[in-house]
Protein backbone atom coordinates (compact mmCIF):
# COMPACT_ATOMS: atom_id res chain seq x y z
CA UNK A 1 0.00 0.00 0.00
CA UNK A 2 1.18 3.75 -0.62
CA UNK A 3 -0.60 6.20 0.94
CA UNK A 4 0.20 9.56 1.73
CA UNK A 5 -1.83 11.55 4.02
CA UNK A 6 -0.99 15.04 3.75
CA UNK A 7 -3.52 17.07 5.98
CA UNK A 8 -5.64 15.78 8.40
CA UNK A 9 -9.37 15.08 7.40
CA UNK A 10 -12.02 17.50 9.27
CA UNK A 11 -15.33 18.82 8.39
CA UNK A 12 -15.29 20.06 4.96
CA UNK A 13 -18.48 21.44 5.12
CA UNK A 14 -17.41 25.11 6.33
CA UNK A 15 -17.14 27.46 3.67
CA UNK A 16 -13.81 28.99 5.06
CA UNK A 17 -11.62 25.59 4.55
CA UNK A 18 -9.64 24.63 1.21
CA UNK A 19 -10.99 21.79 -0.88
CA UNK A 20 -9.80 18.32 0.25
CA UNK A 21 -8.00 16.63 -2.68
CA UNK A 22 -7.48 13.36 -3.78
CA UNK A 23 -4.76 12.54 -5.90
CA UNK A 24 -4.82 8.24 -7.30
CA UNK A 25 -2.37 7.85 -10.06
CA UNK A 26 0.12 4.94 -10.72
CA UNK A 27 2.71 7.54 -11.43
CA UNK A 28 4.34 8.52 -8.69
CA UNK A 29 5.74 11.72 -10.94
CA UNK A 30 2.14 12.48 -11.50
CA UNK A 31 1.29 12.30 -8.48
CA UNK A 32 4.20 14.94 -6.92
CA UNK A 33 3.53 17.00 -9.99
CA UNK A 34 -0.49 17.47 -9.33
CA UNK A 35 -0.12 17.50 -5.90
CA UNK A 36 2.35 20.38 -6.02
CA UNK A 37 -0.47 22.40 -8.44
CA UNK A 38 -3.32 21.84 -5.87
CA UNK A 39 -1.15 23.29 -2.91
CA UNK A 40 0.16 25.97 -4.50
CA UNK A 41 -3.88 27.13 -4.21
CA UNK A 42 -4.76 28.62 -1.36
CA UNK A 43 -8.64 27.44 -2.05
CA UNK A 44 -7.14 23.81 -2.66
CA UNK A 45 -5.25 21.36 -0.33
CA UNK A 46 -3.78 17.28 -1.18
CA UNK A 47 -6.02 15.52 1.72
CA UNK A 48 -3.61 12.05 0.25
CA UNK A 49 -1.50 11.14 -2.70
CA UNK A 50 -2.40 7.76 -3.74
CA UNK A 51 -0.91 4.46 -5.86
CA UNK A 52 -4.10 2.55 -7.33
CA UNK A 53 -8.02 2.71 -7.08
CA UNK A 54 -8.02 0.08 -4.60
CA UNK A 55 -6.20 1.76 -1.89
CA UNK A 56 -8.19 4.80 -2.88
CA UNK A 57 -11.47 2.96 -1.92
CA UNK A 58 -9.79 1.76 1.17
CA UNK A 59 -8.89 4.79 2.76
CA UNK A 60 -11.66 6.83 1.50
CA UNK A 61 -13.40 7.02 4.67
CA UNK A 62 -10.59 7.83 6.52
CA UNK A 63 -9.36 10.92 4.24
CA UNK A 64 -12.67 12.59 3.33
CA UNK A 65 -12.10 14.33 0.51
CA UNK A 66 -14.20 17.05 -1.48
CA UNK A 67 -12.61 15.73 -5.08
CA UNK A 68 -10.87 12.85 -6.42
CA UNK A 69 -8.41 13.16 -8.90
CA UNK A 70 -8.40 9.37 -10.41
CA UNK A 71 -6.32 7.49 -12.98
CA UNK A 72 -8.13 5.04 -15.27
CA UNK A 73 -5.08 2.24 -15.64
CA UNK A 74 -3.69 2.09 -12.60
CA UNK A 75 -2.79 -1.73 -10.91
CA UNK A 76 -4.48 -3.54 -8.89
CA UNK A 77 -8.08 -1.77 -9.08
CA UNK A 78 -8.04 0.31 -12.39
CA UNK A 79 -10.21 3.90 -12.49
CA UNK A 80 -13.50 2.76 -13.55
CA UNK A 81 -13.80 -0.25 -10.79
CA UNK A 82 -12.94 1.44 -8.59
CA UNK A 83 -15.39 4.79 -9.31
CA UNK A 84 -18.35 3.42 -8.07
CA UNK A 85 -17.15 2.11 -5.19
CA UNK A 86 -15.92 5.32 -4.00
CA UNK A 87 -19.19 6.90 -4.68
CA UNK A 88 -20.79 4.08 -2.88
CA UNK A 89 -18.89 5.22 0.18
CA UNK A 90 -19.55 9.28 -0.01
CA UNK A 91 -22.23 9.49 -2.41
CA UNK A 92 -21.83 13.60 -3.29
CA UNK A 93 -17.89 12.80 -3.98
CA UNK A 94 -16.49 15.10 -6.83
CA UNK A 95 -14.70 12.77 -9.20
CA UNK A 96 -12.66 13.59 -11.99
CA UNK A 97 -11.42 10.95 -14.74
CA UNK A 98 -7.60 11.68 -15.92
CA UNK A 99 -6.49 9.79 -19.13
CA UNK A 100 -4.36 10.12 -21.79
CA UNK A 101 -5.86 10.59 -25.90
CA UNK A 102 -6.38 7.02 -26.27
CA UNK A 103 -9.83 5.97 -28.44
CA UNK A 104 -9.97 3.27 -25.60
CA UNK A 105 -9.71 5.83 -22.67
CA UNK A 106 -12.10 8.39 -24.09
CA UNK A 107 -15.05 5.33 -24.12
CA UNK A 108 -14.00 4.70 -20.20
CA UNK A 109 -14.42 8.12 -19.75
CA UNK A 110 -17.66 8.22 -21.02
CA UNK A 111 -18.88 5.50 -19.65
CA UNK A 112 -17.13 7.13 -16.14
CA UNK A 113 -19.22 10.08 -16.55
CA UNK A 114 -23.06 7.59 -16.76
CA UNK A 115 -21.88 5.84 -13.51
CA UNK A 116 -21.33 9.11 -11.82
CA UNK A 117 -18.05 10.83 -12.24
CA UNK A 118 -18.65 14.97 -12.62
CA UNK A 119 -15.98 15.04 -14.98
CA UNK A 120 -12.67 14.07 -17.09
CA UNK A 121 -10.07 15.56 -18.01
CA UNK A 122 -6.57 14.30 -20.68
CA UNK A 123 -3.51 14.15 -19.80
CA UNK A 124 -0.40 14.65 -21.40
CA UNK A 125 0.84 10.76 -22.96
CA UNK A 126 4.24 11.11 -20.97
CA UNK A 127 5.66 12.57 -18.11
CA UNK A 128 8.19 14.97 -19.59
CA UNK A 129 4.83 16.55 -21.40
CA UNK A 130 3.78 16.84 -18.16
CA UNK A 131 6.08 19.16 -16.40
CA UNK A 132 5.54 21.66 -19.56
CA UNK A 133 1.48 20.96 -19.75
CA UNK A 134 0.35 24.93 -18.46
CA UNK A 135 -3.14 23.99 -20.08
CA UNK A 136 -3.86 20.79 -18.30
CA UNK A 137 -2.93 22.61 -15.47
CA UNK A 138 -4.84 25.34 -15.58
CA UNK A 139 -7.90 23.29 -16.67
CA UNK A 140 -7.10 20.82 -14.27
CA UNK A 141 -7.07 23.72 -11.19
CA UNK A 142 -10.53 25.36 -12.69
CA UNK A 143 -12.47 21.95 -12.77
CA UNK A 144 -11.81 20.97 -8.97
CA UNK A 145 -12.23 24.45 -8.33
CA UNK A 146 -15.64 24.78 -9.99
CA UNK A 147 -17.08 20.99 -9.21
CA UNK A 148 -15.89 21.33 -5.67
CA UNK A 149 -17.08 24.76 -5.15
CA UNK A 150 -20.75 23.18 -6.23
CA UNK A 151 -20.33 20.87 -2.70
CA UNK A 152 -19.87 24.65 -0.65
CA UNK A 153 -22.99 26.24 -1.83
CA UNK A 154 -27.08 25.02 -1.37
CA UNK A 155 -28.81 23.58 -4.08
CA UNK A 156 -31.20 26.54 -6.17
CA UNK A 157 -35.18 25.32 -6.54
CA UNK A 158 -35.09 22.62 -9.61
CA UNK A 159 -37.94 21.43 -11.30
CA UNK A 160 -40.05 18.88 -9.83
CA UNK A 161 -39.82 16.41 -12.50
CA UNK A 162 -36.09 16.01 -13.99
CA UNK A 163 -35.01 13.39 -16.44
CA UNK A 164 -32.81 10.34 -15.01
CA UNK A 165 -29.82 12.32 -17.03
CA UNK A 166 -30.46 15.04 -14.51
CA UNK A 167 -30.92 13.43 -11.25
CA UNK A 168 -27.39 11.96 -10.44
CA UNK A 169 -26.25 15.60 -10.46
CA UNK A 170 -28.28 17.00 -7.76
CA UNK A 171 -28.90 13.67 -5.78
CA UNK A 172 -25.15 14.10 -5.03
CA UNK A 173 -25.50 17.71 -3.08
CA UNK A 174 -24.36 18.38 0.05
CA UNK A 175 -27.44 17.13 2.58
CA UNK A 176 -27.67 19.32 5.97
CA UNK A 177 -27.95 17.71 9.39
CA UNK A 178 -31.03 16.86 8.95
CA UNK A 179 -30.60 15.19 5.76
CA UNK A 180 -32.47 17.35 3.93
CA UNK A 181 -30.66 19.63 1.09
CA UNK A 182 -30.32 23.37 0.82
CA UNK A 183 -32.65 25.10 -0.90
CA UNK A 184 -32.17 28.73 -1.84
CA UNK A 185 -34.63 30.28 -4.62
CA UNK A 186 -32.54 31.02 -8.29
CA UNK A 187 -32.62 34.73 -8.73
CA UNK A 188 -35.05 36.65 -10.55
CA UNK A 189 -33.46 37.00 -14.35
CA UNK A 190 -34.14 39.29 -17.04
CA UNK A 191 -35.73 37.31 -20.14
CA UNK A 192 -36.32 39.42 -23.38
CA UNK A 193 -39.22 37.68 -25.49
CA UNK A 194 -38.95 35.24 -28.11
CA UNK A 195 -38.46 37.02 -31.39
CA UNK A 196 -41.00 36.54 -33.92
CA UNK A 197 -38.31 35.55 -36.31
CA UNK A 198 -38.80 31.59 -37.10
CA UNK A 199 -35.27 29.30 -36.34
CA UNK A 200 -33.23 27.99 -39.60
CA UNK A 201 -31.31 26.13 -37.66
CA UNK A 202 -30.42 24.97 -34.37
CA UNK A 203 -26.75 25.64 -32.04
CA UNK A 204 -25.86 23.99 -29.14
CA UNK A 205 -22.95 25.22 -27.50
CA UNK A 206 -21.55 23.23 -23.67
CA UNK A 207 -18.83 22.50 -21.95
CA UNK A 208 -18.51 20.85 -18.04
CA UNK A 209 -21.61 18.22 -17.97
CA UNK A 210 -22.17 18.58 -21.81
CA UNK A 211 -21.75 15.45 -22.92
CA UNK A 212 -24.78 13.46 -20.30
CA UNK A 213 -26.37 16.85 -21.37
CA UNK A 214 -26.75 16.90 -24.74
CA UNK A 215 -27.51 13.11 -24.85
CA UNK A 216 -31.07 14.21 -23.16
CA UNK A 217 -31.13 17.22 -25.68
CA UNK A 218 -31.49 15.51 -28.74
CA UNK A 219 -32.80 12.57 -27.97
CA UNK A 220 -35.82 14.72 -27.50
CA UNK A 221 -35.61 16.76 -30.80
CA UNK A 222 -35.97 14.41 -33.60
CA UNK A 223 -38.77 16.40 -35.57
CA UNK A 224 -36.52 19.63 -35.65
CA UNK A 225 -33.16 17.84 -36.46
CA UNK A 226 -35.24 16.05 -39.45
CA UNK A 227 -36.26 19.49 -40.77
CA UNK A 228 -33.59 22.23 -39.71
CA UNK A 229 -29.29 21.58 -39.45
CA UNK A 230 -27.89 21.21 -35.84
CA UNK A 231 -24.64 22.86 -35.10
CA UNK A 232 -22.47 22.10 -31.71
CA UNK A 233 -19.90 23.36 -30.33
CA UNK A 234 -18.73 20.97 -27.15
CA UNK A 235 -15.46 22.00 -25.16
CA UNK A 236 -13.50 18.31 -25.75
CA UNK A 237 -10.18 17.65 -27.08
CA UNK A 238 -9.58 15.33 -30.33
CA UNK A 239 -10.25 11.46 -30.27
CA UNK A 240 -13.36 12.28 -27.40
CA UNK A 241 -15.36 14.44 -29.89
CA UNK A 242 -15.06 11.38 -32.61
CA UNK A 243 -16.55 9.15 -29.70
CA UNK A 244 -19.02 11.84 -28.50
CA UNK A 245 -20.52 12.19 -32.07
CA UNK A 246 -21.07 8.42 -32.16
CA UNK A 247 -23.07 8.87 -29.20
CA UNK A 248 -24.70 11.48 -30.23
CA UNK A 249 -25.44 9.26 -33.33
CA UNK A 250 -27.28 6.66 -30.73
CA UNK A 251 -29.32 9.01 -28.69
CA UNK A 252 -30.78 11.23 -31.61
CA UNK A 253 -31.07 7.87 -33.99
CA UNK A 254 -30.21 10.35 -36.46
CA UNK A 255 -26.51 11.05 -38.06
CA UNK A 256 -23.84 13.09 -35.95
CA UNK A 257 -20.15 13.46 -36.85
CA UNK A 258 -17.57 15.59 -37.01
CA UNK A 259 -17.67 18.67 -38.83
CA UNK A 260 -15.46 18.60 -42.33
CA UNK A 261 -14.33 21.68 -43.23
CA UNK A 262 -16.01 22.90 -46.17
CA UNK A 263 -19.31 20.33 -46.30
CA UNK A 264 -22.53 21.92 -46.85
CA UNK A 265 -24.65 22.79 -43.92
CA UNK A 266 -28.20 20.17 -44.66
CA UNK A 267 -31.10 19.83 -42.33
CA UNK A 268 -31.31 16.00 -40.95
CA UNK A 269 -27.64 16.21 -39.75
CA UNK A 270 -25.97 17.09 -36.38
CA UNK A 271 -22.74 19.04 -36.82
CA UNK A 272 -20.04 18.42 -34.31
CA UNK A 273 -17.16 20.72 -34.03
CA UNK A 274 -13.85 18.20 -34.05
CA UNK A 275 -11.53 18.70 -31.06
CA UNK A 276 -8.66 21.07 -31.62
CA UNK A 277 -10.45 23.03 -34.09
CA UNK A 278 -12.74 26.00 -34.22
CA UNK A 279 -16.12 25.07 -36.22
CA UNK A 280 -17.53 28.53 -37.96
CA UNK A 281 -20.31 28.37 -40.86
CA UNK A 282 -19.95 30.48 -44.09
CA UNK A 283 -21.86 31.37 -46.96
CA UNK A 284 -21.15 29.85 -50.19
CA UNK A 285 -23.05 29.60 -53.78
CA UNK A 286 -24.37 26.72 -52.95
CA UNK A 287 -25.65 27.62 -49.55
CA UNK A 288 -24.07 27.56 -46.03
CA UNK A 289 -20.59 25.36 -45.38
CA UNK A 290 -18.77 24.10 -42.47
CA UNK A 291 -15.57 26.78 -41.95
CA UNK A 292 -12.70 25.13 -39.46
CA UNK A 293 -9.68 26.44 -38.38
CA UNK A 294 -6.94 25.91 -35.92
CA UNK A 295 -6.75 29.29 -34.90
CA UNK A 296 -5.81 30.73 -31.10
CA UNK A 297 -8.00 29.36 -27.84
CA UNK A 298 -10.49 31.85 -27.55
CA UNK A 299 -11.88 31.71 -24.45
CA UNK A 300 -9.06 29.81 -22.96
CA UNK A 301 -10.49 27.12 -25.43
CA UNK A 302 -10.57 25.43 -29.13
CA UNK A 303 -13.04 24.21 -30.04
CA UNK A 304 -15.01 27.91 -28.54
CA UNK A 305 -18.78 28.16 -28.32
CA UNK A 306 -18.42 32.02 -29.63
CA UNK A 307 -16.89 31.58 -33.45
CA UNK A 308 -19.82 29.32 -34.25
CA UNK A 309 -22.62 31.79 -32.82
CA UNK A 310 -20.51 35.05 -34.25
CA UNK A 311 -20.10 33.45 -37.73
CA UNK A 312 -23.72 31.75 -37.72
CA UNK A 313 -25.23 35.42 -37.55
CA UNK A 314 -23.65 36.24 -40.64
CA UNK A 315 -25.48 32.98 -42.40
CA UNK A 316 -28.74 33.21 -40.67
CA UNK A 317 -29.42 36.36 -39.49
CA UNK A 318 -32.59 36.36 -37.00
CA UNK A 319 -33.08 32.74 -38.34
CA UNK A 320 -30.98 31.02 -35.33
CA UNK A 321 -32.44 29.17 -32.26
CA UNK A 322 -28.79 28.81 -29.79
CA UNK A 323 -29.19 26.55 -26.56
CA UNK A 324 -26.17 27.22 -24.18
CA UNK A 325 -26.13 24.27 -21.67
CA UNK A 326 -24.16 23.25 -18.19
CA UNK A 327 -20.22 24.19 -18.75
CA UNK A 328 -17.51 26.63 -17.25
CA UNK A 329 -16.46 29.72 -17.82
CA UNK A 330 -18.23 32.25 -20.37
CA UNK A 331 -18.21 31.25 -23.55
CA UNK A 332 -20.95 31.88 -25.75
CA UNK A 333 -21.75 34.81 -24.23
CA UNK A 334 -20.32 36.99 -26.57
CA UNK A 335 -21.84 35.32 -29.46
CA UNK A 336 -25.18 35.32 -27.77
CA UNK A 337 -25.19 38.91 -27.65
CA UNK A 338 -24.49 38.56 -31.73
CA UNK A 339 -27.34 36.23 -31.88
CA UNK A 340 -29.97 38.43 -30.22
CA UNK A 341 -28.54 41.63 -31.93
CA UNK A 342 -29.76 39.45 -35.21
CA UNK A 343 -32.88 38.65 -34.14
CA UNK A 344 -32.65 35.54 -32.97
CA UNK A 345 -33.33 33.68 -29.89
CA UNK A 346 -31.28 32.00 -26.77
CA UNK A 347 -31.98 29.25 -24.20
CA UNK A 348 -30.18 28.38 -21.75
CA UNK A 349 -29.99 25.32 -19.37
CA UNK A 350 -31.34 26.56 -15.43
CA UNK A 351 -28.64 26.66 -12.38
CA UNK A 352 -29.95 23.78 -10.63
CA UNK A 353 -29.57 21.15 -13.39
CA UNK A 354 -26.10 22.55 -14.48
CA UNK A 355 -23.37 20.42 -13.58
CA UNK A 356 -21.43 24.07 -13.34
CA UNK A 357 -23.55 27.27 -14.20
CA UNK A 358 -20.84 29.24 -15.91
CA UNK A 359 -21.92 29.44 -19.72
CA UNK A 360 -25.36 29.22 -19.98
CA UNK A 361 -25.37 31.71 -16.48
CA UNK A 362 -23.54 34.18 -18.29
CA UNK A 363 -25.81 34.33 -21.15
CA UNK A 364 -28.63 34.30 -18.52
CA UNK A 365 -27.38 37.05 -16.54
CA UNK A 366 -26.24 38.99 -19.95
CA UNK A 367 -30.06 39.52 -20.19
CA UNK A 368 -29.95 37.74 -24.02
CA UNK A 369 -32.07 35.02 -22.81
CA UNK A 370 -35.60 34.08 -24.10
CA UNK A 371 -36.23 31.50 -21.35
CA UNK A 372 -33.63 29.95 -18.35
CA UNK A 373 -35.06 26.23 -18.35
CA UNK A 374 -34.29 23.13 -16.47
CA UNK A 375 -32.37 20.33 -18.78
CA UNK A 376 -35.43 18.07 -19.04
CA UNK A 377 -37.93 20.95 -20.46
CA UNK A 378 -35.31 22.73 -23.07
CA UNK A 379 -36.29 19.60 -25.46
CA UNK A 380 -40.18 20.21 -25.66
CA UNK A 381 -39.46 23.79 -25.45
CA UNK A 382 -37.19 24.06 -28.69
CA UNK A 383 -39.69 21.33 -30.72
CA UNK A 384 -42.51 24.15 -29.81
CA UNK A 385 -40.40 26.84 -31.29
CA UNK A 386 -39.36 25.49 -33.86
CA UNK A 387 -43.19 24.40 -34.80
CA UNK A 388 -44.18 28.26 -34.57
CA UNK A 389 -44.71 28.46 -30.37
CA UNK A 390 -42.43 31.46 -29.29
CA UNK A 391 -44.85 32.27 -26.55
Amino acid sequence: MSVAVLTPPGSSAQRHEPLRVMVVDDSAVIRGLISRWIEAEPDLTVAASIRTGLDAVNQLVRVDPDVVVLDIEMPDMDGISALPLLLEKKRNLIIIMASTLTRRNAEISFKALSLGASDYIPKPESTREMSAADIFKRDLIEKIRHLGARLRRPAVVASPSLSPVAQPALARLPKTSSGTMPVVAQPKLMLRPFSASAPRVLLIGSSTGGPQALMNLVAGIGPVIDQYPVLITQHMPPTFTTILAEHLTRASGRPAHEAIDGEPVKAGKIYLAPGGRHMRVARSAAGPVIALDDGPQINFCRPAVDPLFSSATEVWQAGILAVVLTGMGSDGAQGGKAIVAAGGNIIAQDEATSVVWGMPGAVANAGVCAAVLPLDQIAPKVVRVFSGVRG
